[in-house]
């Protein structure tokens, strides 16, 4: 019994170290795509009066990621039940939605201007709609995990404020 234990304590861990390295991943693209233009067209243009400064981004989206994969993780460890399977694909959903943004929103402005702007806050609606329904995939599955999830509600919701600000002073 104390085998099963120790292979069953160090699968979950395992497993919560794969999420954890897949949003680091995610977040590390998206940053590596976005760097150069913070520094270009981004640090000229003119931005909502709410904008915090740069370094709070990489702060608070260090957090996030961190209690989302926490969330993913508490839900996959119920795994037995029968709506994680659905829970865990509309994570990755929109994971990818927030992978997609950055890149959208930063790389492609210079190429077709403000039309990047709108698009990415198509994508950020996207995301809004996609964390809602996680969380309400989540909140039967584990609770806790639900509640993790709801910073990061915020958060893009408040950047996607930010996305419109910048769409309409651009």
């Amino acid at each position: 019994m104390a085998r099963r234990t120790a292979t069953s304590t160090a699968l979950s861990l395992l497993v919560l170290g794969a999420i954890i390295a897949i949003n680091v991943l995610s977040a590390t693209l998206g940053s590596a795509v976005s760097q150069p233009f913070i520094q270009g067209w981004y640090a000229e243009a003119v931005k909502p009066g709410w904008t915090p400064p740069n370094w709070v981004f990489s702060a608070v989206w260090t957090v996030l990621y961190l209690s989302t994969s926490v969330a993913a993780w508490l839900v996959w460890r119920q795994r037995r039940r029968r709506r994680v399977d659905r829970a865990l694909t509309l994570y990755a959903v929109q994971l990818v939605l927030n992978a997609i943004w950055s890149p959208l929103f930063f790389a492609l402005y210079p190429v077709i201007g403000e039309t990047a702007t709108w698009l990415s806050l198509t994508v950020h609606v996207l995301l809004l709609v996609a964390i809602i329904v996680t969380i309400a995939e989540f909140r039967p599955i584990d609770r806790a995990a639900a509640v993790l999830m709801m910073p990061y509600l915020v958060w893009v919701t408040y950047a996607a404020t930010l996305t419109i600000g910048i769409a309409l002073l651009n």
